[in-house]
């Protein structure tokens, strides 16, 4: 086990950040802490970083105490942020240079380690270029070649890709895989859920709490409802027709097309027929509607909408 977490709990305040989060990282994996802004992705890697102390529960990255050994996480860890410390100033070689002696490393491997880095990362054209002058892609590179430069047993990586064009969203993912060929084990935060898919293993936290945690394949099986997918003419008007609809548990956006989900006591073709009927009425075209495999991200808007519409219940239980 390269991550394991008990309890872990953060709180600024009357604000619980994160709360009592437990969950477990093989070693080499990528695991993926999903959820929006807020979900409490940050805190919780910089709690599992001994960046920050827990105010309840307990954590070991790499066998260490993140509690009690917070510094002798420094060599076996390295932790790149969302806003991750690359200086405009300097090259990209400058840049590996600076960060091979920040975390010591002997000259001898540097000098091995630097060629292979700008390698698999394709910055050997650019290394003498300033990083203020890179590409946002390729900044997000650089810092996760700087990352790596002292070989880490864990790499946290907080929403590295966040704001970063499709294609460098894409290049830096297979870098990942690079490197989790290497041995490394990847934790990695996103708000993207089509990214999470990439993952061996997910958890999706929303309001610091663990909705649910396994491997991606797995945790669509949780959704009970079934999900339409509907391409159509003016998909954003149909999506206002199809949203009153009481068998459609909700009505998403998904790219070009509509996800519906349809609830399971309605089932798939009262789903279908709700669909025909709203939208001939209008007189918008069906291009195809199918039930299709549920996406992580129909899962988590439905585990959402189920624990609030429990909140509410209970809400209105105890007020009675």
């Amino acid at each position: 086990m390269m991550i394991d977490c008990q309890g872990l709990t953060k709180r600024f305040g009357t604000q619980t950040a994160v709360d009592h989060l437990s969950l477990q990282v093989n070693q080499g994996e990528i695991f993926g802490l999903v959820g929006p802004d807020g979900a409490g992705k940050t805190t919780t890697i910089r709690m599992l970083c001994g960046v920050m102390t827990p105010d309840d529960g307990e954590a070991r990255v790499a066998g260490i105490d993140v509690r009690r050994e917070p510094d002798a996480l420094k060599h076996r860890i390295s932790y790149m942020s969302q806003r991750f410390g690359l200086y405009g100033d300097l090259t990209v070689d400058e840049n590996l240079r600076f960060y091979a002696d920040l975390y010591e490393v002997p000259r001898r491997e540097r000098e091995a380690r630097i060629p292979r880095l700008l390698s698999f990362s394709n910055l050997e054209p650019f290394r003498r270029r300033l990083a203020d002058q890179l590409s946002g892609g390729m900044k997000q590179k650089l810092g996760l070649a700087c990352a790596l430069i002292h070989t880490p047993t864990v790499l946290f990586l907080d929403e590295p890709t966040n704001g970063v064009d499709p294609i460098s969203r894409r290049d830096f993912w297979q870098l990942l895989y690079t490197f989790l060929q290497e041995g490394v084990t990847i934790f990695i935060s996103t708000a993207y859920l089509d990214e999470a898919e990439r993952c061996n293993r997910v958890a999706l936290l929303h309001e610091g709490g663990l909705l649910a945690y396994d491997t991606p394949a797995r945790m669509k099986g949780l959704l009970r409802d079934t999900v339409l997918e509907l391409r159509c003419d003016q998909s954003r008007t149909a999506r206002e027709l199809l949203k009153p609809v009481p068998i459609f548990n909700d009505v998403v956006i998904a790219g070009d097309r509509l996800h519906l989900v349809v609830s399971a006591a309605a089932g798939v073709e009262r789903g279908r027929t709700a669909v025909r009927e709203r939208l001939e009425q209008a007189g918008i075209t069906i291009h195809r509607l199918e039930a299709v495999t549920p996406s992580l991200e129909d899962l988590f808007i439905e585990i959402v909408r189920r624990n609030r519409s429990s909140s509410t219940a209970v809400g209105r239980s105890g007020s009675e």
